[in-house]
């Protein structure tokens, strides 16, 4: 079994390998500001030092071997949101300013625990949640986890909701 594990898994790191050659070719050049620019992507390939996983760990420890002995477990392998924030440069530095905006809001969420992200999809889906509950969310978001995009993300959709009628009650 773990023989197919591992050339299924060295199957997938050559596709990948692929992915990240061809990108390579349309690199732009570092930033003056020392942003992460296209130039430096693949992440993995050109800086894994800026990768860290775990509790002291490095990216190069990862390897099927450490995964399979539980050196390296799941909780090791949690994205950082400094790296997510490296990788929103890149975007930006490719023109892909949206694509940083979404890295931005995903790296603050990596402060709020998961079962509490899931409550919050959840309080957020059409007539769940009164607006003074999304709200309360907001400034748990921005006080509690440091989450200001987030935190604007959940007030925009309360008045969304309360003008188009799609908070609870409303139905």
């Amino acid at each position: 079994m773990s023989e197919s594990v591992e050339i299924l898994v060295e199957e997938i790191l050559k596709k990948l390998n692929e992915k990240e050659s061809s990108a390579e070719s349309q690199q732009l050049t570092k930033s003056d500001a020392g942003e992460a620019t296209a130039a430096d992507y693949p992440i993995a390939q050109k800086h894994p030092d800026w990768i860290t996983v775990g509790q002291g760990k490095k990216f190069t420890d990862i390897s099927l071997d450490s995964i399979l002995s539980g050196e390296i477990t799941a909780a090791d392998l949690r994205i950082k949101p400094e790296i997510l924030i490296k990788q929103g440069e890149i975007a930006k530095h490719a023109g892909r300013e949206s694509i940083q905006y979404n890295f931005s809001r995903a790296a603050e969420l990596t402060k709020v625990p998961d079962a509490r992200v899931l409550e919050i999809y959840n309080a957020l889906r059409p007539y769940r949640s009164s607006k003074q509950e999304l709200l309360d969310i907001a400034d748990e978001l921005e006080h509690q986890y440091g989450a200001l995009i987030c935190a604007g993300f959940v007030r925009e959709a309360a008045e969304n909701y309360e003008r188009r009628k799609k908070l609870k009650g409303d139905n």
